[in-house]
């Protein structure tokens, strides 16, 4: 605020963005009086007319972040490093991963950040052996062709009948960067436990931490 004189003030205002460093409205205001009525009348004036320019300049960028990312969830898979793993997927096992998946596709879902791509048409050997995390980031590609935005693959491994670790990994369908991940560190419990794990694990350092797009 500057008095100029007894009648007549002026009053600058910035309202800047200190994260990207840019100035995204500024103006200078011209008011005459110096009452409370005076005042009243130039805050009320001026909070209007930032409010509403503040709105229409930030109403693109809160569209796009509001738009949901395509993201491909595949089938988690086991690393079985117990001491004596059994040959191929156990049954048990497979209902387990089945409810991970599951767990995890509606944790990420009711995030309302995500749009699931459904999986169900990838025909990649990788995905059908279920051994997306062996691929050197095949999976981009395949989220790609599904018309994702992003992927995301999943890990149990199993250190022993009641230790366990979940890892995760998302990449960009696009250029294959790895945009997010995290690994739960060692856990306890059995194999039922996966699930409540996973989507700790999920909520925890995806939707808390926050993926990039």
């Amino acid at each position: 605020m500057q008095k100029m004189s007894t009648l007549i003030q002026w009053a600058k205002v910035a309202v800047i963005d200190v994260g990207a460093s840019r100035v995204l409205y500024e103006k200078l205001y011209t008011f005459r009086g110096d009452n409370d009525e005076a005042w009243d009348h130039a805050r009320m004036f001026v909070s209007r007319e930032v409010r509403a320019a503040l709105a229409a300049a930030l109403a693109p960028a809160q569209a796009t972040a509001a738009a949901p990312i395509g993201l491909a969830v595949f089938e988690f898979e086991l690393e079985d490093n117990s001491a004596a793993p059994a040959s191929g997927l156990a049954g048990s096992d497979a209902a387990y991963l089945a409810d991970v998946t599951s767990g995890v596709r509606d944790r990420l879902a009711q995030s309302g950040r995500y749009r699931l791509v459904d999986t169900t048409g990838a025909t990649a050997e990788p995905v059908k052996a279920r051994a997306l995390r062996d691929c050197n980031g095949c999976e981009a590609a395949v989220a790609q062709q599904l018309g994702a935005d992003q992927s995301l693959i999943g890990v149990i491994r199993r250190v022993s009948r009641t230790e366990y670790t979940v890892g995760f990994q998302v990449r960009d369908a696009r250029s294959g960067a790895v945009v997010s991940r995290g690994d739960s560190g060692l856990r306890m419990g059995a194999d039922y436990s996966w699930t409540r794990g996973a989507i700790h694990l999920i909520g925890d350092r995806l939707l808390e931490g926050g993926a990039q797009r």
